[in-house]
């Protein structure tokens, strides 16, 4: 029995892994070697696991074993395995090699892994000369070869090892990369938060057209997967604009095992890929997303031709593409049973002009549901406090909840976060749909637009709390009492002073 791996070691060893380039490449380029070579060492440790449980169950029957590995999942072809990388990482030509791996195993898993490496190369000059190039990739490997970065299903067990790295390292990215990092990276709190307000089902399509990395869209299977004793009734969308961040998608949901998916690459404000067979915009159960907040170049020039009448109820302006997603999402409901999560910035819900006028539409259209406020210092890449708006197509009431989350979190160094308390108090007061002093208000219609549309938070949750009234007569007579007493203790210390001869 292989010794159980503990997660904190795999992400302190693959951080370490980082050493190797730093000082010499950008951050912003050498975390896509780092991802992909991971993802190198993981699908090279499972497939190494399976045939050495075949081969003690089959040593003397090669050919048995070779068909045996062809009802895994995927396929690795023999030269494309880390270890055989490994074992030539002395020899010129490391970039080269790895290149050709990655082509191989593209190939091999082409309706899985299409294009994935497509923005990827080892062998690129961004590493340096040759000589230099050579000798970084050679102590990539070996970082990779460690004892600890053993990542055979056997050692990992039942645990997400893979997925958490994943996190762990785009998290770190994230941290140190800005906002660029920021963009793609959606704490797993704030993704669990989103998925559970949602409340995706069985044979639910899910869509995230800004996914980034996809863990968002990967949390709300992972829902459909624990409400229904493990069931994969349900199909993964997204759409992600940045080339490296859409194969990370791509590599990640490969990873999982997450197989009926579609991740489409490209600008979705401006060329939205998920359509239907009439080249409609296709619709979903459920949609979440978060968005880059405020985008200033979000495609306003086309918006009032869009083809597909996304902005009926108004154009955004020009500088804030923030209402330019929330529209778009709105769009790709289904009609009766569309969900939909969004983070956005609070500026979103009270700012005026057209984004005014697109709210209040939404709002008269009663598909806003909730208007959720988080904490400050959640994102990485700001530190803005910000909001999720959740909608929906059939709605119980003609009130909007508002809950005030923004004072519970878990505070950190850099970054607050939200805990498993925090979590499900916000899913049962959205759930339960009343009022809590101090926390929630479900307001009405009449009430929002005596607030002129305007969604701000503060305007429905009164969480200020009056301070107590002070009885200056009280404080008076236990001033006065403490004086007593201040005196008495004087006399008592004279008294103890002239005993031991130190009378004055």
């Amino acid at each position: 029995m292989s010794e159980k791996i503990d997660q904190s070691k795999i992400n302190q060893s693959v951080w370490e892994a980082c050493d190797t380039f730093r000082g010499v490449v950008d951050p912003s380029i050498y975390k896509d070697y780092v991802l992909t070579l991971l993802f190198l060492k993981y699908i090279s440790d499972v497939w190494k696991d399976h045939y050495d449980e075949y081969k003690k169950k089959y040593g003397d029957k090669p050919d048995l074993i070779e068909e045996m590995m062809k009802s895994e999942r995927f396929v690795l072809p023999q030269e494309a395995s880390f270890y055989a990388l490994y074992e030539k990482r002395f020899e010129a030509g490391n970039g080269e090699r790895i290149d050709k791996a990655l082509h191989a195993i593209e190939e091999a898993n082409i309706h899985k892994l299409e294009d994935v490496f497509q923005d990827i190369s080892f062998n690129s000059t961004r590493l340096g000369d040759e000589a230099q190039k050579n000798d970084i990739l050679r102590h990539l490997l070996e970082d990779f070869a460690k004892p600890a970065l053993d990542l055979r299903p056997s050692r990992v067990g039942k645990l997400d090892i893979i997925g958490n790295a994943y996190e762990f390292l785009i998290k770190n990215f994230a941290a140190t990369g800005g906002k660029k990092a920021g963009e793609f990276y959606t704490p797993p709190e704030v993704s669990e938060l989103i998925a559970e307000l949602v409340e995706p089902q069985e044979g639910d399509d899910i869509c995230d057209p800004a996914c980034g990395s996809g863990s968002l869209l990967m949390k709300c299977g992972r829902q459909v997967q624990e409400k229904f004793g493990g069931s994969r009734k349900y199909a993964l969308y997204g759409q992600e604009a940045i080339g490296s961040t859409w194969a990370l998608a791509k590599m990640n949901m490969f990873l999982h095992g997450e197989d009926n998916h579609r991740i489409e690459w490209g600008d979705t404000i401006r060329n939205p890929k998920l359509l239907d067979s009439e080249s409609s915009l296709r619709h979903f159960d459920i949609v979440v997303a978060n968005p880059p907040f405020s985008l200033e170049k979000w495609g306003f020039e086309k918006a009032e031709g869009d083809k597909f009448k996304r902005f009926r109820r108004g154009i955004p302006p020009k500088t804030k593409g923030d209402y330019a997603f929330v529209l778009h999402m709105i769009e790709t409901l289904k009609p009766k049973s569309g969900r939909m999560g969004v983070v956005v910035p609070h500026g979103v819900l009270f700012r005026g002009s057209s984004e005014g006028t697109i709210r209040q539409k939404l709002i008269d259209e009663n598909i806003l549901d909730a208007v959720i406020g988080l904490p400050e210092k959640l994102f990485y890449g700001t530190g803005i406090p910000a909001a999720i708006l959740v909608f929906r197509k059939k709605k119980r009431d003609t009130g909007v909840l508002f809950i005030d989350a923004s004072r519970e979190f878990k505070s950190g160094k850099n970054q607050n976060q939200l805990t498993e308390a925090n979590i499900a108090k916000v899913v049962a007061t959205y759930r339960g749909r009343t009022t809590i002093e101090r926390y929630a208000h479900l307001a009405s219609l009449d009430e929002i637009k005596g607030n002129d549309y305007n969604l701000n938070i503060s305007r429905y949750v009164d969480t200020f709390v009056e301070e107590e009234e002070i009885d200056l007569m009280a404080v008076h007579a236990e001033r006065e009492k403490l004086k007593a007493e201040l005196i008495q203790l004087e006399a008592q210390m004279e008294g103890y002073l002239k005993e031991l001869g130190y009378a004055r």
